[in-house]
């Protein structure tokens, strides 16, 4: 199971009713923070969720309202009495924004370690987890930016027969299907000896501040969520997405039923447009599932 909470849906500058852009991730004990804007303290607290447990920070581009709340929320991680070592991934650059950050919260009792991302895609590891990835690509801002999908593989079903017939040890099955390789009277066990083809996974893509390009599509393909943003709700405002590197509803949409996303929650809201759900008719057409999301909507992505 992946837990998700958009915590905040707002772009450009918080609103009393709409805090700044971040999303957070929970899998198997470990939660990942993607981007950190003014009021992702306050909407984490909200949720009743703690940020002890983030064990990674992924940024997608380093403009102010996805990354100025950072200072607190470490200086909440530090006095908390937190060791474990914190991952920071982001684009080139990162090492220097976030040491200038730091200068307002300085002395942290953990070490942060640093992943820049230079290439249009790259694949980061989550350590100790070797059937989640998180792949990074390039999107299209005025800035370096990138958007992120976080894959959870589900092995094949344990296949008695198979495992019969190539003669494996019943006391190796449970190890084999946990995915380990064994030797064994000079034999090299493997986990495939005894599962069946892998089963569907699980799929969560984030995309936002960008035009829409095909990186996008292939980031968010058969997603079982998509979150995209939708700076602009009305389409007589395409003109300004383009000059600004934003998108509409619409474009969301498009980009949702090219990539034949499950589900997509809008966000990234520009500060004027207060009723997202009021410009819904047109993106409905377009991807009927689509959801104007709001702070703090929160899903669980479970196996079929």
């Amino acid at each position: 199971m992946i837990d998700v909470c958009l915590l905040g849906t707002g772009g450009m500058m918080p609103l009393p009713y709409r805090f700044l852009t971040s999303l957070l991730v929970r899998y198997n004990g470990t939660s990942i923070l993607v981007d950190c804007g003014e009021g992702t303290q306050v909407a984490l607290r909200k949720k009743g969720w703690s940020p002890n447990p983030i064990g990674m920070m992924l940024f997608t581009h380093y403009h102010a309202d996805h990354i100025s709340g950072l200072p607190g929320m470490l200086l909440t991680m530090g006095n908390a009495d937190r060791t474990e070592p914190l991952t920071m991934v982001g684009p080139k650059g990162l090492e220097k924004v976030a040491g200038a950050l730091r200068v307002i919260a300085p002395g942290l009792p953990f070490e942060i370690r640093y992943q820049e991302l230079t290439e249009k895609e790259e694949t980061i590891s989550l350590p100790g987890e070797e059937d989640f990835t998180i792949r990074a690509f390039r999107v299209r801002h005025s800035i370096p930016c990138y958007c992120y999908s976080m894959e959870l593989k589900r092995a094949g079903l344990f296949d008695l027969e198979r495992a019969m017939a190539l003669d494996v040890p019943k006391p190796f099955w449970g190890r084999l299907q946990r995915g380990e390789t064994l030797e064994y009277e000079g034999r090299v066990l493997t986990p495939d000896m005894v599962l069946g083809p892998p089963r569907k996974g699980l799929k969560l893509c984030y995309a936002t501040d960008t035009r829409p390009c095909p990186s996008i599509v292939e980031a968010a393909r058969d997603a079982d969520l998509f979150i995209c943003e939708g700076m602009y709700g009305d389409e007589s405002m395409i003109g300004k997405a383009r000059e600004n590197r934003h998108m509409t509803f619409c474009e969301a949409g498009r980009l949702a039923a090219e990539a034949g996303a499950k589900e997509l929650w809008l966000t990234h809201y520009s500060p004027s447009l207060g009723k997202p759900d009021d410009y819904m008719d047109g993106i409905r057409a377009i991807y009927p599932g689509a959801v104007a999301a709001r702070d703090g909507r929160t899903t669980t992505l479970k196996f079929d």
